[in-house]
């Protein structure tokens, strides 16, 4: 479940939204909404600010200032990044932890977690239209509580379900990717990771093949999306009710299609989920057990500033347990508790509760939602997303929420002549069914939630990063959260988390 930065390293020009951040009022951002929805926008979508800074070291960048590397026309490149999270929870008040043996409580001590993970990524060019990429990658981590006892609003993006503190080096991505060009303008792509310079056609049709994150690909947002520049919390990489298939840490493997056409895009990829959920062996029978996901987006100017609303559908056909069903189970046998079966299960010792390992078969899980993002001015901007899932069956790949929202704004520092640094802050909140609800109180647990019993209400985040770019390539970001009713427990709670991050860029 490593989720690093996976929203900002597919294609990118000058014809994609830029890194720029903002700052407004969450409820202007309907009216934005409403504005576009009912408004014929006139100017058409050009040449939108460059995501990477020609000025920033990196190995590409020196080659070409040697006159070693074409820049501008690449056949190959390769760039690396490395970044350190460390997160301190203060202890908190819990009217209890762990009941009856339910084992997914997030500790009411306070608790130290960190991440550290170094990517490098290497992009070759080959036939017209065609690239190959591979992103070995290396994570070591401690997570608060055993990762346990956050539903929607995990605090490090980074961490992942089966990570260590001992250093774990995999290959995130192998991927193959053609491109067919069209016609329409021609825009510029510039050099990055997972991404060659040249031009790119604004009409065209781009195939993906490989092992990567359906993150690269779908769910983009220009202010809430790549967190190692962004937001800390794992509500804002994407909508935390998207349960995308993914294996523990976070990564697939499939087939995905885009076709653009000027300012519209649609999107559609059939990948692999976990053979168990939350677990790291993936399901290649892609006839059988598959996550499918469409997207529709359409880019606009809004007085003169660039902005983008997408629509994305999910559906998982999942080897997955039922709540509904795990609650019948019980009640029908009470030895089927969850202590006693032997299958797939998460430990829980806590024989007087139903258990999801009795009930798991073939099951679909779908969901909607709604990606919005706006820029104000040359330095502000806002984002909005929420999604619904159908909330019947346990996490598959995410988080454990069935329905979501998160919205915010960020700041550049031009205004205080830092131009480079980030001021965001953002409010996420996110629900779970009654089904649910219903299992998590008779002592049930999930990948990630079950504090023995509950006493239900939305969990809900405040998020507040400063970054500072310490120099050239490395950045510095500090960060509050605040966090009510953790796992969806009024009785636990509040819970205050204080990080850091460093990142290099070379």
């Amino acid at each position: 479940m490593n989720y690093s930065s996976h929203a900002q390293l597919f294609p990118f020009s000058k014809y994609e939204l830029s890194q720029k951040s903002c700052w407004l009022k969450p409820t202007k951002i309907f009216l934005l909404f409403i504005a576009f929805s009912s408004t014929s926008v006139q100017a058409k979508v050009t040449d939108y600010p460059e995501l990477y800074d020609e000025d920033e070291f990196s190995l590409m960048g020196v080659l070409s200032d040697l006159n070693w590397h074409d820049l501008k026309n690449e056949r190959w490149n390769i760039y690396s990044q490395a970044t350190y999270i460390t997160s301190f929870k203060d202890k908190f008040s819990a009217a209890y932890s762990n009941l009856n043996g339910s084992p997914n409580s997030l500790s009411a001590k306070a608790e130290r977690s960190f991440t550290a993970t170094f990517t490098s990524t290497l992009g070759l060019k080959a036939w017209t239209g065609a690239e190959f990429y591979v992103a070995p990658e290396m994570v070591s981590e401690l997570p608060l509580s055993g990762l346990k006892g956050i539903g929607g609003s995990i605090q490090n993006f980074e961490l992942q379900k089966n990570g260590t503190e001992n250093s774990t080096w995999y290959l995130a991505r192998a991927i193959y990717r053609q491109t067919v060009s069209l016609g329409g303008r021609q825009t510029t792509v510039n050099s990055g990771p997972m991404q060659l310079a040249g031009t790119v056609d604004s009409r065209r049709v781009v195939f993906t093949a490989g092992t990567f994150s359906i993150l690269d690909i779908f769910d983009k947002n220009t202010y809430a999306g790549d967190l190692r520049h962004q937001f800390l919390n794992m509500a804002f990489m994407t909508n935390a009710a998207y349960d995308f298939a993914a294996d523990a840490r976070g990564y697939t493997t499939g087939l995905a299609g885009e076709v653009y056409y000027d300012d519209w895009a649609f999107r559609f990829a059939r990948i692999a989920g976990p053979k168990d959920p939350n677990d790291l062996t993936k399901e290649y029978n892609l006839l059988k057990y598959y996550g499918d996901q469409a997207e529709l987006e359409h880019k606009h100017i809004i007085k003169g500033q660039p902005g983008a609303l997408r629509l994305l559908a999910y559906g998982n056909r999942a080897r997955s347990g039922n709540f509904g069903d795990a609650i019948a189970a019980y009640k029908a046998d009470p030895s089927k508790n969850a202590t006693s079966c032997t299958g797939y299960n998460y430990e829980s010792d806590n024989a007087s509760a139903p258990d999801l390992c009795w009930v798991r078969k073939a099951n679909i899980k779908m969901g909607i939602g709604i990606n919005m993002e706006q820029s104000l001015a040359q330095d502000i901007g806002v984002f909005f997303r929420g999604m619904i899932s159908d909330g019947k069956t346990e996490v598959y790949s995410y988080t454990s929420s069935d329905q979501s929202l998160s919205f915010g704004a960020a700041m550049k520092g031009l205004r205080w002549g830092r131009d480079k640094d980030t001021l965001g802050l953002g409010y996420a909140q996110s629900w779970i069914s009654k089904q649910h609800v219903n299992y998590l109180n008779m002592g049930g647990i999930d990948g990630f939630i079950g504090d023995g019993k509950i006493n239900y209400k939305p969990e809900q985040v405040v998020d507040i990063y400063y970054q500072y770019h310490a120099f050239r390539s490395a950045w510095l970001t500090l960060d509050y959260q605040h966090l009510a009713n953790p796992a969806y427990n009024a009785d636990r709670g509040p819970v205050d988390i204080y990080g850091a991050r460093v990142h290099f860029e070379f």
